[in-house]
This record gives structure tokens, sequence and C-alpha cells, in this order.
């Protein structure tokens, strides 16, 4: 059964609240960060109530209510998510601020998505926190009632894996987090392999549409004449081929997304068809004469230039505008330097689950933060699962593929430049695939503890490809099994 909320928070948007329009509540454990917060705004006209926790914050509810909240997500009890969700479902009308020293991408997308105000590093100085109380003071000035955050369901967990925590990424999150609950048109663009597709799925899964499909669609990978019948859809008979009716794949998105991904690979007679149907909300199967309404939100993502495409007429421009409603660059991983060790943990723990687990050696950190990485994080992911295949339990420089461990004339070395490296591996050091194969295998039977049957599961093989492995790599399964101890 829901608490019932207090009269105090019940009265929250009525004249007594307009009235104290600049109160404030400072929540933090760290008395020095506590005084120094409420200290800038006390300068710039706020009011203030200190509370050193959660739960402390709540019994003061009772008797006092605030415009604006500042919050440390990390306090002795209840974090500060639960003071964001304790306001927004009590009092929608107050402003809540998450602060952290801990920041990370996930959790800005989860602080804006839910209705805080901003997330904000603890990084900051005072001008940058005082630019942040004037709009705030600004916006309740204004203030309008917001109710699309206070339908969210409290607590709703971040179900995507969005690996980050560099300052660029959480601005992006939280950009992310703001429009997900709209029903805009969304632009993604930014190099190839920066995670357009995952920022899109957490788009949808942060909206209102989350119980609806997420149908994605490669533009790029559909011949321009299909490309109309695999969306929309056909009759039969209207091509040849076409022997039955078939549903495109905008119906059956239909009350949920569509992510449309290398948009601008699209032919200019498609672009008008995509057109009407994002301005009528209908569309209509090839070879037939009628519509049919499809309630679908669109995400479009490009790595191309998509005003240039624009310019150039490869790309229409009314279609742009629609489509453009709100725009998110995603970096290149090179301006998220942050990130590059935290990503290569994640996908090297996913290769498969080896005790101990995968680790990395000093050297081979150094390796993955000086290279360029211009295929972004598709390339990162690539590198780091080939190394987990091959390494004995511990990534090393060598692990890595020659492109990554050959940092580019002009760039610091890596190889024997510190104290304790190992040497460039020579082209005739490199193990055959064959070598390869036989490790691999050896060190699937150990986690399986020689069950043959579960290895062949592993490696995707039947049992007689399995023994054929075995017999060839001269494996004796039971010699194997204690390699996982090791």
């Amino acid at each position: 059964m829901a608490r019932r909320p207090s009269k105090r928070f019940q009265t929250s948007n009525g004249k007594e609240n307009m009235k104290k329009s600049l109160r404030a509540l400072v929540i933090d454990d760290d008395p020095q960060v506590r005084a120094f917060v409420a200290e800038i705004l006390r300068d710039d006209g706020w009011e203030i109530s200190q509370a050193e926790s959660a739960e402390q914050a709540f019994e003061l509810s009772l008797e006092q209510e605030w415009s604006a909240v500042f919050c440390d997500i990390r306090l002795g009890g209840a974090d500060g998510f639960s003071v964001l969700h304790r306001f927004k479902e009590y009092a929608p009308g107050t402003k809540v601020v998450l602060m952290t020293g801990h920041g990370s991408a996930g959790a800005a997308l989860d602080a804006t998505a839910f209705g805080a105000y901003d997330y904000l590093l603890k990084r900051f100085g005072v001008d940058e926190f005082q630019t942040l109380s004037r709009a705030l003071r600004e916006q309740i000035a204004n203030r309008r009632s917001l109710s699309a955050a206070s339908r969210r369901p409290a607590g709703f967990p971040s179900d995507i894996e969005l690996v980050g925590r560099s300052e660029v990424f959480i601005e992006v999150m939280k950009q992310v987090g703001r429009v997900a609950a709209t029903n805009l048109s969304v632009l993604l663009t930014g190099e190839s392999g920066t995670g357009k597709e995952v920022v899109a799925s957490a788009l949808h899964r942060h909206s209102g549409r989350a119980d609806g499909p997420f149908v994605a669609v490669n533009c790029g990978a559909i011949p321009g004449e299909l490309i109309e019948s695999e969306l929309f859809g056909h009759v039969k008979g209207s091509f040849t081929g076409a022997d039955r009716d078939r549903v495109g794949l905008w119906e059956e998105a239909n009350n949920g997304t569509v992510f449309l991904d290398e948009i601008t690979e699209t032919t200019p007679a498609f672009q008008v068809k995509l057109l009407r149907a994002l301005q009528e909300g209908e569309i209509r199967r090839v070879g037939s004469n009628q519509t049919i309404r499809v309630d679908v939100r669109v995400i479009a993502a490009s790595n191309r230039d998509v005003e240039q495409a624009v310019v150039t007429g490869r790309f229409r421009k009314d279609l742009f505008y629609r489509l453009n409603a709100v725009s998110i660059v995603l970096p290149p991983l090179r301006e998220r330097l942050e990130d590059i060790l935290p990503l290569a943990r994640s996908f090297a723990d996913r290769v498969y689950s080896l005790n101990p687990e995968v680790r990395f050696s000093a050297e081979a950190l150094t390796v993955l933060e000086k290279y360029s990485w211009p295929g972004n994080i598709r390339e990162l992911e690539n590198a780091v699962v080939r190394a987990a295949a091959m390494c004995d339990g511990t990534i090393r420089a060598q692990d890595l593929p020659d492109r990554v461990r050959n940092v580019p004339a002009g760039a610091s070395e890596v190889n024997g430049a510190e104290e304790g490296a190992s040497p460039a591996v020579t082209e005739e050091q490199w193990p055959t695939l064959a070598v390869i194969e036989g490790q691999y295998v050896s060190r699937v039977l150990a986690h399986t503890s020689g069950n043959k049957q579960a290895a062949a599961r592993v490696l995707e093989v039947d049992r007689k490809t399995l023994d054929r492995m075995i017999k060839r790599h001269g494996i004796e399964p039971r010699k194997v099994v204690g390699l996982a101890a090791t």
C-alpha cells in the first residue's frame, strides 16, 4: 500500500510555497561540502535548510517545504535517489539537483529520466554553481506544473549497461534522460562505433513506450528497392515474389519505437514516403490503396554530417527538420579517455565466465589508453575480446592487435618505454592458430571440469568435433581440470 503523503507535502504547490519561492534544502553527510553549497546559495538570495542524511531530510519535510533540494547521492542511509523519488512523488514541483563525486553515465541517465533538474559532478566551482542557482531561480519564477516525471514508476533500474564515467559522456546521458520521456523525434550523430543503437535503446527503455516494441533498422544494409517493403510491408501480388501479405517493421513497432540507423543512406524516393509517415502518422503498404494508422516514435542515426548531406542534396531538408527535433552528438572514444579502462574490463568479463576472471597487465592498460581508437567502442570491444580469448588469464600488451600495440610515430612509445615493460613481440613469436585453438579448448575444458558435453556447448560445436579437437591437440581432459584454479 502506498504511504500517505504528509500534509506538508500535500500543500507543496499551494500559496505558501509561492511565498517561499527561494527556500532550498542542502543534504550532504560531509559538513564541509554542505557548508560550501549552503554559503553559495545564501549569497545568491536563498533561504537555506540543511540535513546530513536522507532520513533527517524526510523528518524536516513534515514541517517545512522547499523549492529546490541539493542532495548528495552517497549518504549514510537512504541515498540521493531515494530523496529524488520521495520529492517527485509527494512534491513534484520541487526541483531536485543530485550531486556526486563518483559520477557514471547510467546514473546520470536514471537521474534526469526520473526528473532530476540536474546531475552535478562535485568538481564544480563557485561560478558553475552560481549559474545553476540563477537558472533555478528563473525556472521557479516561471513555474509550470510538470506531471510527466511523476507518472514514472519510482525506482526503475538502469537495465541497459552504459559504461562510462567521463564528464563528456555523462553530459550526453543527461540529455538522453531529459528527452526520453517526451515523444519527440531524436537524431543521433557521431562516428561509427560510438554506440548509437545502445543510446537509442536507452531512450526507448526510459520512455512511456518502454512496454512497447523497439525495432532497429539498418537502412544502409537494405537495398533501395526493398526498403519501402521492409519498413511499410506489402500486399500479395504487389511485385514478383510477393506471395502473401506482409506486415512491415513500422507496423511491428506500433506503440513503440523505430530506430533508423544510417538514415542518410536511404534514397530520395523513400525519404518522401518516410516524411509522409512521420507527418501523417500513417503508412501504406506497397501495392495497397489503404492507409494504416501507426503510432511510433522515431529515433534516427547517422555517422555522416547530415547537414552537409542536406546541402549536397543527398538528404531532404524537410525530413531533416522533422527528424531533428532533438539532436544528440555522441563523442568518439578518444574524447572519453576515462571510459576506456572500464569499457575494456566490461568486454573482458563478457567473453566467458572463467575463474579467476580475466585481468589486464599494467602495460596492456597503458597501451589501451595511448591508442586513438578510430573504430571507437566497437574496435575496443573487438580488440579486448580477441585478447581475452588468446591470453592465459592476464591480458598483456602482446595479446592486443598490432595496430593497437604499435602506436603511430609521434605518439609515446609503450613497448619497452617503461621500466619492466616487456619487449615488443616479433613476428616469429606469434603463436599459430592451431596453438591458440589448443590453448582455448584446454581452458574451456578446465572451466567445465572436463565435462565434454558442457565444453561443446561453450565452444558451439558438436561433440564429435570437440573429440577431434582434443585428439588433434593431444589434450587430456583430466589433466586440464586443474587449470581453472591456477
